[in-house]
């Protein structure tokens, strides 16, 4: 085989892999929509209410906690029930926030046990906390919330009724967006998050399929929690590992998808990459870890299967990175060797993926919008190029736990941003800038000559699936550093 044969033979194993798994989606959306019927309901009411633990996991969030605890504290369940642990990593001055914070909430709530534990020693980070707040834990039920969320108040009323059922481990209700119209990202974000809650979370729990605790927002059985080994920090995502052990373990969860917990994203988009960078990391650490041990179990074949789609997804991004490389040799080499077999080959592959992938963030959003989901369409787009962005970030962290490189876990910085008015720039926490976006530049760059050379070669059929990955990699790219440079230089200037 020449050069050109592998090239074309190379760009075109990994188009169709990447289509693969952008038709998956479509089953998804087809899983969810054949078993609608199935929403989950309460098999029946407790005799007695179980006492319920509150875990907060916290590291240097002095911005939002005070918002969190407000939260917490309006929270409508018996008092004498009902305990709150403040499990305070901090380094900064979040621990006298929270403390001054604790003892209004004292004089407010006279009968709100709340218990304040804050660890010198961060080992395993947020599971390591999370386990050792366990120790002193006095719930049945583990409500687990992280700082940048607002707890409703009748989360608990929603949600306990499902663990009458003995065999009910967990409870995950679905993230709202307190700031969803702040900026492009935050819009972009909130539909990913969306299609993720709604059709897969709705999708694969309908048809009985696994599916996985996000680390906040959700209700545990403490029995559970333990019978699955307890929370271990050998990922980064030590919600999706707890999730996968428990469910092999024969426990089933629940996803309410009527129960919205509103949540603070990312506004600024070095703290979206390490968020995303953690997630992709930490989903492929928890592949390498369980999937061999779910393939060889007796669990049935659609579980196998989806949990496998589910476990892989994240190797997409250093395949994006291969067809994004190849698609300009590729192109150059097809359109010499005849226009006819690109048109008749490429294009219906890239549609097909890219409806695929549109068609399953429209349903989401016809489904919390209802009859106002039109207004939503503009922001397809921008969700694919930002998705295609976000590649090199993804192929990264994909590569990192391949190859066993360990890291921390990296907080998103919050910074209790709600409305469009809300400025960041000038708070402490930020994310980090490294090598990545200079990669996503270049990348950039490299497909504004490639649409060139489509534009003027007339391969037209082309151009809009170049200027997609041309704008999401320089969107990723520029964003990442006007707005970390930037931020740095404002500190400066305040500090001088």
């Amino acid at each position: 085989m020449d050069l050109s044969g592998l090239v074309i033979g190379t760009y075109l194993a990994v188009l169709l892999v990447l289509a693969f798994y952008g038709f998956h989606r479509t089953s998804l959306v087809w899983l969810y929509y054949k078993h609608r019927d199935r929403k989950p309901k309460p098999s029946g009411r407790f005799s007695e209410l179980p006492v319920v633990t509150v875990q907060l996991p916290l590291f240097n969030e002095m911005y939002v906690v005070e918002r969190l605890l407000d939260a917490v504290a309006g929270i409508r369940y018996p008092r004498d029930r009902f305990q709150v642990q403040v499990l305070d990593d901090s380094t900064d001055e979040t621990q006298e926030i929270c403390k001054k914070k604790i003892a209004e909430l004292a004089l407010r709530f006279p009968d709100l046990d709340v218990e304040y534990v804050h660890r010198t020693d961060r080992t395993g980070f947020k599971a390591g906390a999370l386990q050792n707040g366990i120790k002193t834990a006095k719930g049945e039920f583990i409500l687990i919330f992280d700082a940048d969320f607002v707890a409703p108040p009748d989360i608990l009323e929603k949600s306990l009724g499902h663990f009458d059922d003995p065999k009910i481990g967990m409870v995950q209700v679905r993230w709202g967006h307190i700031n969803r119209d702040y900026s492009l990202l935050t819009q972009v974000q909130s539909v990913l998050l969306d299609g993720h809650f709604i059709l897969e979370h709705g999708g694969r729990n309908r048809s009985g399929r696994f599916f996985n605790f996000n680390g906040t927002g959700g209700v545990w059985r403490r029995d559970a929690i333990s019978d699955a080994g307890g929370w271990q920090h050998d990922t980064l995502t030590e919600d999706l590992d707890l999730a996968y052990r428990a469910q092999m373990k024969g426990w089933r969860f629940v996803f309410l998808q009527d129960v919205v917990s509103p949540a603070e994203i990312p506004v600024e988009m070095n703290a979206f990459k390490s968020q995303q960078h953690r997630w992709a990391k930490g989903s492929i650490q928890t592949c390498k870890k369980l999937l061999p041990k779910i393939l060889a179990s007796d669990l049935p074949l659609s579980i196998k299967v989806e949990s496998a789609f589910h476990l892989t997804a994240n190797f997409a991004y250093p395949l994006m990175i291969v067809l994004s490389i190849l698609m300009f040799p590729a192109m150059v080499i097809r359109y010499n060797m005849g226009w006819y077999e690109m048109l008749i080959v490429d294009v219906p592959l890239f549609i097909g993926a890219t409806m695929s992938v549109c068609s399953f963030y429209l349903m989401s959003q016809r489904e919390i919008f209802g009859e106002q989901w039109r207004p939503r369409l503009k922001y397809l787009p921008a969700v694919l190029s930002v998705g295609i962005g976000l590649s090199v970030n993804n192929a990264k962290a994909v590569v990192e736990a391949l190859l066993g490189f360990e890291s921390e876990f990296t907080r998103t910085p919050k910074y209790r941003v709600e409305a469009a008015g809300d400025d960041w720039r000038l708070k402490r926490y930020r994310g980090s800038l490294n090598f990545v976006p200079f990669v996503e530049l270049a990348l950039g760059m490299y497909f504004t000559v490639m649409a060139y050379y489509a534009a003027v070669s007339g391969i037209f059929g082309t151009l809009p699936f170049i200027l997609l990955f041309q704008f999401g990699f320089l969107y990723a790219a520029l964003r990442s550093l006007f707005q970390g440079l930037g931020k740095v230089d404002m500190i400066r200037e305040q500090e001088a």
